[in-house]
């Protein structure tokens, strides 16, 4: 029995992770770590009503998010260097950026309620016009250091686009608005700067941000590796299947693909590769895993936040609608590994080599424990905001009794700095993104937008949907997952929900679509990060996610289609569409592996293995498909049509059986 211990993978992921950053020392560490400790007491001050109850100081929300930019994007300047050969030393410019990056919003924080009263979203006085262009700069120049120079440049072009309105031709064309009008739109109102993403950063991320990565340096990690290969690594394929259930869990805290990658692929991959896979497919394998984690409750990413704020539903319904669609995503790929290592006749882990359950379970059983707690308060008490508060202090609570991974003030300081960090970085990306939502807002181009959306697909909802999933992985190639989600949220959507289609369906349709260009190549930056630990070749890598992951391609359209796929629908209209698509998933797979449960690898002679393959893969995507009134056909409809391709299909491969070479029937599960 060895219990398998991820610090050493956990400290090549955050180095990984901070190649690209300043080692923080000194005064800069100093006040990251006090920044950090402000931004978290000040969130739960508000977050819990302390104000009103002890009849203290409540500030407005504006005056709330300005404390906040002040305290974190001067971090981002002492993190980021502004070009690789500032990254050993910290230049004087950076310390005059993070100086204005800190008064300015401070300023604003203070005269928060002049500014409200006397309108300086739209008549501010001189004084407040220069600061407004100077926090616009200092923005958009954090957004560059911690988003990099793509999103940088969409959301310069874009915030800028008030302005130049007048001068642009056709739909997109308007009326320019002054541009000390559109600066103090940006900054002074709250619908840019301090929209929703900045919104949903203050009142909903910060607490789960905490509690992601309390959970990682309190060991977390190794136990739902441990976890894993305890229940997973002695089956057959056994490593890939480790992959699936850590990645889940571990990208389901930290919400971030390339993390997930680094920290559990280094353990699983060579895993992989020692009982047979090949280093493209095991690096495909972990690149899947990784992604689906960010999209698996509780704890998903900033997006799924970001996306409550914006349709205004308690994010408990957010975890509740998405977990269906993620477990069928994981579903389709444990069964595609399944079916791929009972075809090339693979073996598990020896026993002797694994943790025990009971020993495991006996070392983290407060992880459980804190889950639960989370769970329940975020489904039962509906305290979405203050669950990962307790939850967090739950946990420090019991790792400083139970010893195990017992903190000490190093320890402490290092997840201070890392807290600090991660807030920087977000709040820098998402108060850029938020000049999108501001400049489209400003200039009243959304509902043009929309209406010209729906005239050139003449009101056909499917194509709606295929233009949204294409300009969906499109943006989110060259935009965050966030930035790509919010420009569609607030120009496709609309369309979309005008057509009849549920509207939390539409906007996590939205949002897996956006997260697709991770495994997707050219791009499929989760594939490239697995490559780079399996030795094999990034294309080739990034051709095995995307047939890995392909039912990621199909779960939006199905739950966009029939909302009952995400459990908003009738008892039995649920049960039922959800069993039609765990069994056409699994035909799907095994088309897709070449071997059927029951029938043997699909790889007899030629004339019948490919037909067979393509028939059933049909009947899987039909029998998958959920009725409606969209596709015109009804669930019993689409049952009968997948029956008739699955007999038809069975029918080649069994010929294909008789007439080809026999494949060998592993037993071992």
């Amino acid at each position: 029995m060895t219990i398998i211990d991820t610090s050493e993978a956990e400290k090549a992921a955050a180095a990984a992770e901070i190649s690209t950053q300043r080692q923080l020392t000194g005064l800069a560490r100093l006040f990251t770590a006090l920044a950090a400790v402000a931004s978290v007491l000040f969130s739960a001050y508000l977050i819990f009503g302390i104000g009103p109850l002890l009849r203290w100081f409540v500030p407005l929300e504006t005056q709330y998010f300005y404390v906040l930019l002040a305290l974190l994007i001067p971090i981002v300047f002492l993190m980021y260097p502004m070009h690789a050969g500032a990254r050993g030393y910290t230049p004087w410019y950076d310390w005059l950026l993070a100086f204005a990056a800190f008064v300015t919003p401070i300023y604003f924080a203070i005269r928060g309620d002049a500014m409200l009263n006397e309108g300086w979203e739209y008549n501010a006085p001189y004084h407040g016009k220069v600061l407004a262009f100077a926090m616009w700069a200092i923005i958009l120049e954090a957004l560059r250091r911690a988003g990099g120079t793509a999103i940088f440049g969409i959301c310069l072009v874009v915030s800028l686009y008030p302005i130049f309105a007048g001068y642009v031709p056709g739909v997109l064309g308007g009326q320019s608005v002054p541009p000390e009008i559109t600066a103090g739109f940006h900054v002074f109102g709250t619908e840019s700067v301090l929209g929703i993403p900045m919104n949903a950063f203050a009142n909903l991320v910060i607490g789960f941000l905490v509690f992601g990565i309390a959970l990682q340096m309190t060991g977390g990690g190794a136990f739902f590796l441990n976890l894993a290969f305890a229940l997973l690594g002695g089956k057959r394929g056994g490593p890939a299947k480790v992959a699936i259930f850590s990645s889940g869990l571990m990208g389901s805290m930290s919400g971030s693909v390339i993390t997930n990658v680094l920290t559990t692929g280094v353990l699983t991959i060579p895993a992989m590769k020692r009982v047979g896979f090949r280093p493209a497919y095991a690096a495909g394998v972990e690149a899947c895993a990784s992604t689906g984690g960010v999209l698996m409750p509780p704890v998903m990413g900033a997006t799924a936040f970001v996306m409550a704020s914006f349709i205004e539903l308690p994010y408990s319904q957010i975890v509740i609608a998405a977990i269906f669609p993620s477990l069928l995503y994981y579903l389709g790929l444990y069964l595609q590994i399944d079916a791929y290592s009972a075809r090339e006749s693979m073996k598990g882990l020896p026993v002797a080599e694994l943790p025990r359950i009971g020993r495991v379970l006996l070392d983290g059983w407060f992880y459980v424990t804190v889950f639960v707690v989370l769970m329940v308060m975020l489904l039962y008490l509906q305290r979405e905001a203050q669950a990962p508060f307790y939850a967090t202090a739950a946990l420090l609570i019991i790792n400083q009794i139970s010893g195990a991974h017992r903190w000490g003030w190093k320890n402490l300081e290092n997840f201070v700095v890392a807290v600090g960090r991660l807030f920087a970085e977000l709040a820098a990306i998402l108060a850029g993104v938020g000049l999108i939502i501001g400049a489209l807002s400003l200039s009243g181009k959304i509902g043009s937008i929309t209406y010209t959306l729906v005239q050139v697909a003449g009101d056909n909802v499917l194509l709606l949907l295929v233009m949204g999933a294409i300009t969906s992985f499109i943006l989110g190639i060259g935009m965050t997952v966030t930035a790509a989600y919010l420009f569609l949220a607030v120009t496709l959507a609309p369309a979309l929900t005008g057509q009849g289609l549920d509207k939390l369906a539409v906007h996590l349709f939205l949002l897996y679509w956006g997260m697709i260009s991770f495994i997707t190549p050219p791009v499929a930056l989760g594939a490239y990060a697995a490559a780079s630990i399996a030795k094999s070749s990034p294309m080739k890598t990034g051709l095995e996610a995307m047939r890995l992951g392909s039912i990621i391609y199909f779960v939006p359209f199905f739950f966009v289609l029939n909302p009952a796929l995400i459990g908003r629908g009738a008892p039995m209209e649920i049960v039922i569409v959800l069993t039609t698509a765990i069994a056409g998933i699994a035909l799907l797979c095994a088309a897709l592996q070449g071997y059927l449960w029951g029938v043997g690898a699909l790889d007899g002679n030629g004339l019948f293995a490919w037909p067979a393959r393509v028939l059933l893969a049909l009947s899987g995507i039909v029998l998958a498909l959920p009725g409606s009134e969209l596709i015109g056909f009804t669930n019993w409809q689409l049952l009968e049509i997948a029956a008739a391709l699955g007999v038809v299909g069975l029918g080649f491969a069994w010929f294909g059986r008789r007439k080809g070479i026999e494949a060998p029937m592993p037993v071992q599960r």
